[in-house]
């Protein structure tokens, strides 16, 4: 690359001149390339470690004059291929100009601003994404991507100094973190190391310290450990590896790619060593630690946080924390916990203005809001520029969000936009399925079946008035609705129960529901009125589990209930079809319809599947999976003693599943499970780990006593069933799971309350952070088992289709794969989605292109061919993609590998003459295609249409059938017996489909089913089979023989021409002679006689190709050979390729065709007589029948992650030497 001239001293310190003229010298760096001894290594050694190497490339030009001490730098070039590409520009374009100047200083002036001028060219051309780069990372990203042979699509994050262990020595060099690798090289005297690990590879990542590896990151796979220590920020690389890990593992999960964030805001400066990448992952890390502490959309950016006071009326003090600004909220946070937290929608302001700045109060900012509340901060540090942000944003902010009209439906949710579609049916009026005239559109269910039942005014009714009364006194204390103050007096309110008038309004408010709902209006009616009355998977699902959704509970004992539930399920199906529905989302969003409107309780569903439960109801439950176990995890802490014997007997795996995806719902009375929502929505999922600890340790003592898992789970429904809420209202509602345990003596009752408070008390030190913290490390953990299982469970179904063994199959699916991931983000010919389909078997989920097919075939197949590799590579490809949409799965891929390794003879040579034919031989590869598909159509008969579909035949035959039972002799008026003629019409439907299934079944093709081939595919074979044999040993014995099979294929051919001709030239004749055919003759009974004529023919037309036969002009010596003519320039061609058969071979038996003629028509061969022809020549049987073994190919493959090698020579592309 050209670079901006710099001076440079010492021109030969470290440098070794290797050109050179009157003006120029290039460079060589010692310790790159041949030669350089003991100072070479150790100049190469020092780059390596000290990072010289990434802002002084191996190669430089130098500009220099006569008389001049001083050089100037004006090129550098990280492979000689690059240098030597500016070195000859140079010559061409510059030499001659400078000789003209008299002047040096003219000289040197000239060269510099031509340098600059080229540069300057170039940085237009550059995309603006990279000019945000600082330089000296762009060139450590160039090496990255020569190091390890990265394509550019391959973006570095960071890169930092460290050491990496190998054994128990520590390498010192560079670990390069990229979207998609983590990279390692080091280069010792001599001894240079490379590592590549995909993100996607990594199964475990943490950070430990011992004795052994001081301060160091272990970086697991499925097959080996890395340790890597000595970080100047260990921190800081070990949250980046997190990240990047964590994008991994979401590509795993969803297909999705990395994409680059393109809204953040520009940097002030270009950071140094900071790349836009690495800014846009801290700003994602933020964004989410953001939005988890407020409960806010996935679309909500931060923009900035500032320290600042808060005045808190209530208390009469300044609370000193944070305020966040972003798009549309601008919240507080409390430096300690729990004392205050706030969250103001910019939809709620109406005025930000400055107030007076004192020696109490220094730059105050006051914001009002529309309910009359106004909220006092100090202590801003920039308030102008703050004040500016936020009326930035308060002008983005949508005029019809400030207003209380409706809005048109037509808002996209924010993290999953409801797919465009066509409108149900048309004419149908609104408001068909969902409309605000609803019973459940304006209360929740409870309230709907409570309000004719006589008022309660005893002791428990009392006490629901009493927390109806606390919670108004704590809204006129801190206000109610988005905008309230939340402190820890909220959060002791939440575990004394919320009050059920009370329960739906703040669960939208502690949830973040609140928000979703009030800025879209009118999304969940238009959804309802979208996705009602489709039939889908998850419709059907949802339909079967309706009635098992609280069945025990009143309101879903009705169709108003029933119907509320249909319509919530369905409507959230619609908008996320990633994950459509799972069980107990049934029993989660029924709960909520007890105590809010369908709106409502849509919103909430949508803030738990998306938010507080990430990834628990998708097809994997793999979000469930991941905290249970965390749950382990913190049994194993908290409970040490009991986790071991919870592991012997293998019951914590199996109670947390059921806990919680229901939110203890569905194994512990309603009343007290609600209680515990409660603390849910205001707390998170940290009260469900803490309430599940709580309930192992209260029965710790039976647990351990227990002798088994049936023990252990039937003392742990006991204990459950017999949680009570003796504070509840509502009239009993009998707990199903209970009816399932037994005992003499029924077991003491447990307050609900007592049971949150102990969990608090004993547990209440966890921490959301470490909750994070711990669900990364299970999640790896977790997704690389499920992909285990789907690995497992692909090669179960294929291996009775395959004759490779389970390890082998293992390790290819691990290839396709890998081949597959790569292009997700690597770019190909279609898109990740397209490639990828979580609906369809795991067999068939992962799909590749004809490129990465190419790659896998060159780097797997036995049937090598040189630079014919591709070309047969793409032939399979056609022949295996059956449904002609570009990519194929796992299985078409192994049923091609499959024949070509553990196929006999005739399967092989099946598989090989199918490559020549249609579809696999494309139209652009043989000119006469076209003639071949006639093969297919030559014997086809009005009676079996080729466009005749299987339904259109199966109903004619159905009517045929029931057309000759109407004219029954036994019957002839038709009135028979009804009941006969409905059991035979049965009978006759039933024979008809079975006859139907039978034609679809997969019938097994024979060899004389395959099509006949042309003369251009044979040449097309021909051109196969030389560069197939040109990397065998024995290839002049190959050579030899196939020159011989095809000499006499070639024969056959011709013969069967004039066979086929003389037959036709026979039957003209008749024709004209005698108008009236003659019946035909008996068949004779002598065989003998039978043959006589046949086989006159055919020796007369063998004698006739024969003499038509030009033998090639042969010297004495040829002459003397005593092998067969027809090898004749087959054998001298040593490696042919496919050009030099189709321009300067003659082939035997078409002599006759000069290059460049048209290409006979009427040749054709059949399968069978390529096989028998083949079978006369040992060599090529024994080619074709010998066993293959593809265990050493797929090791190759796997050898390109990690090398360790000694360098003698240049790694890069060398060019030869030019005398200076």
């Amino acid at each position: 690359m050209w670079i901006t001239p710099e001076e440079v001293l010492l021109a030969n310190a470290l440098w070794v001149s290797e050109r050179a003229n009157p003006f120029f010298i290039l460079q060589r760096r010692k310790g790159h390339g041949k030669g350089g001894g003991i100072t070479g290594l150790l100049v190469g050694t020092l780059d390596v470690v000290l990072d010289s190497s990434a802002r002084v490339a191996p190669y430089r030009i130098l500009h220099q004059t006569g008389e001049s001490q001083i050089y100037w730098s004006i090129a550098c070039g990280s492979s000689r291929k690059e240098i030597t590409e500016h070195w000859e520009w140079l010559e061409t374009n510059l030499l001659q100009t400078l000789s003209i100047f008299d002047n040096e200083e003219d000289i040197t002036t000239f060269v510099k601003g031509k340098i600059q001028g080229i540069i300057a060219e170039e940085n237009k051309s550059k995309q603006q994404a990279e000019d945000e780069d600082s330089g000296k990372f762009r060139e450590a990203e160039l090496k990255m991507r020569k190091l390890f042979g990265m394509p550019d699509e391959e973006k570095l994050v960071n890169y930092y100094s460290c050491s990496y262990w190998k054994g128990r020595v520590p390498r010192q060099g560079w670990v390069y973190l990229t979207v998609n690798h983590l990279c390692f090289y080091s280069f010792l005297l001599g001894k240079e190391v490379t590592l590549v690990v995909q993100w996607t590879d990594v199964t475990q990542l943490e950070k430990n310290a011992t004795l052994l590896f001081p301060e160091s990151i272990r970086v697991s796979t499925r097959d080996t450990e890395h340790f890597f220590s000595m970080f100047l920020n260990i921190n800081d690389t070990f949250k980046l590896m997190e990240q990047l890990a964590n994008i991994a593992m979401r590509q795993l999960l969803d297909n999705e790619g990395f994409a680059a964030d393109r809204s953040l805001p520009k940097p002030c400066k270009t950071l140094k060593n900071v790349s836009a990448l690495k800014r846009d992952l801290d700003a994602r890390a933020k964004n989410e630690r953001y939005r988890a502490m407020f409960r806010l959309t996935q679309d909500e950016r931060l923009d900035g946080h500032t320290d600042c006071t808060l005045w808190t009326p209530f208390a009469k003090m300044h609370v000193v924390g944070q305020m966040f600004v972003s798009n549309n909220y601008i919240c507080f946070a409390s430096r300690e916990e729990d004392l205050c937290q706030l969250i103001i929608p910019l939809r709620e302001v109406s005025i930000v203005e400055k107030a007076d700045s004192s020696s109490v109060l220094p730059s105050p900012l006051s914001i009002s809001t529309k309910n009359k509340m106004t909220f006092l901060f100090a202590n801003l540090k920039d308030r102008d520029f703050l004040v500016q942000r936020i009326s930035d944003f308060l002008q983005r902010t949508p005029d019809r969000l400030w207003s209380e009209g409706k809005e048109p439906s037509e808002s996209p949710s924010p993290t999953a936009p409801f797919p465009s579609s066509p409108p149900t049916s048309g004419g149908t009026p609104p408001g068909r399925y969902y409309s605000p005239s609803l019973p459940t559109a304006k209360q929740g269910l409870l309230s709907i079946f409570h309000k004719d039942a006589p008022e309660d005014l005893g002791p428990k009714a009392t006490k629901e008035k009493m927390k109806e009364e606390s919670w108004n006194i704590h809204f006129f204390e801190f206000g109610r609705g988005v905008c309230m103050y939340r402190t820890s007096k909220t959060r002791e309110l939440v575990l004394n129960g919320i009050p059920e008038k009370l329960r739906g309004e703040l669960w939208l408010l502690f949830s973040g529901a609140q928000n979703e709902m009030a800025t879209h209006p009118g999304y969940y009616a238009e959804l309802v009125e979208q996705a009602m009355g489709r039939c889908t998977l998850a419709t059907e699902e949802i339909e079967r589990d309706l009635h098992r959704s609280m069945p025990e509970h009143h309101a879903f004992q009705n169709e108003m209930g029933i119907a509320a539930l249909r319509r919530v399920l369905t409507a959230y199906a619609f908008r996320n079809p990633s994950i459509g529905y799972c069980q107990a989302m049934n029993i989660v969003t029924s709960v909520l319809l007890l105590y809010c409107t369908e709106e409502q309780a849509f919103w909430l569903l949508v803030a738990l599947c998306e938010r507080m439960l990430p990834d628990y109801y998708n097809t994997r439950v793999v979000g469930a999976l991941v905290d249970q176990g965390v749950f382990e995890e913190l049994t194993r802490e908290c409970l040490p003693l009991l986790y071991e014997r919870m592991q012997e007997l293998g019951v914590i795996s199996t109670i947390s599943l059921s806990w919680f995806l229901t939110l203890f719902l569905s194994v512990m009375p309603f009343d007290s499970a609600v209680l515990l929502v409660d603390c849910f929505f205001y707390e998170g999922i940290k009260v469900i780990f803490q309430v599940s600890l709580a309930v192992l340790h209260a029965n710790m003592e039976q647990l351990l006593a227990c002798s088994d898992e049936g023990e252990a789970m039937t003392i742990l429904g006991r204990y459950l069933d017999n949680v009570v809420n003796k504070q509840t209202v509502s009239p009993p509602i009998p707990h199903l799971h209970a009816l399932l345990t037994s005992g003499d003596e029924p077991p003491p009752e447990i307050d609900v309350f007592e049971l949150i408070k102990a969990s608090y008390e004993k547990f209440g030190s966890l921490r959301a952070d470490v909750i994070e913290q711990m669900r990364f490390k299970q999640r790896l953990k977790v997704i690389q088992s499920l992909e285990d299982t789907a690995k497992r469970s692909v090669v179960r179904a294929i291996m009775t289709d395959s004759a490779f063994s389970i390890e082998e199959l293992e390790e290819l699916y691990v290839l396709f794969k890998a081949k597959h991931i790569l292009s997700c983000y690597w770019g190909a010919s279609s898109t990740a989605a397209e490639r990828h389909d979580p609906s369809l078997p795991y067999l068939e989920q992962y799909r590749i292109d004809m490129g990465q097919f190419s790659q896998l075939f060159g780097a797997l197949a036995p049937w090598g061919c040189g630079l014919h590799t591709p070309t047969l590579a793409a032939r399979l490809f056609r022949l295996l993609d059956h449904n002609k949409d570009g990519l194929i799965n796992f299985k078409e891929f192994v049923t091609g590998l499959s024949g070509m390794y553990h196929g006999d003879m005739t399967e092989k040579l099946k598989l090989l003459y199918k490559l020549h034919l249609p579809p696999a031989l494309c139209p652009e590869e043989a000119e006469s295609a076209l003639e071949a598909t006639q093969f297919f159509t030559d014997d086809a008969t009005p009676q079996d249409s080729p466009f005749l579909s299987d339904v259109d035949f199966l109903l004619q035959e159905v009517a045929a059938g029931e057309e000759v039972k109407t004219a029954e002799p036994g019957d002839p008026s038709g009135n028979g017996n009804l009941e006969d003629k409905k059991e035979e019409k049965v009978k006759d439907y039933k024979y008809y489909l079975r006859m139907w299934a039978k034609e679809k079944e997969p019938k097994r093709e024979t060899i004389k089913d395959l099509p006949r081939m042309n003369q251009e595919q044979f040449i097309e074979l021909c051109k196969t089979l030389y560069n197939m044999f040109s990397e065998d040993p024995s290839e002049q014995e190959l050579y030899h023989a196939i020159a011989t099979v095809a000499s006499l294929l070639l024969r056959i051919g011709e013969v069967g021409k004039k066979f086929a001709n003389n037959g036709a030239k026979r039957s003209d004749v008749q024709a004209a002679t005698s108008p009236v055919p003659e019946p035909p003759q008996p068949e004779k009974e002598d065989p003998a006689e039978e043959a006589s004529p046949g086989q006159a023919q055919v020796c007369k037309a063998l004698e006739e190709a024969q003499l038509d036969v030009p033998l090639p002009p042969a010297s004495d010596e040829e002459a003397k050979d005593d092998t067969s003519v027809s090898s004749y320039s087959m054998v001298s061609a040593g490696s042919l390729q496919c050009e030099d058969i189709a321009d300067d071979t003659v082939l035997i038996g078409c002599g006759d065709q000069r290059r460049g003629s048209a290409l006979d028509g009427d040749w054709s061969i059949t399968f069978e007589q390529v096989l028998a022809s083949l079978l006369t020549e040992p060599p090529l049987v024994d080619y074709f029948e010998k066993k293959q073994d593809i265990r050493g190919r797929m090791a190759a493959c796997k050898a390109q992650r990690a090398v360790e090698r000694q360098v003698s020579s240049s790694s890069e592309h060398e060019l030869p030497l030019l005398s200076g």
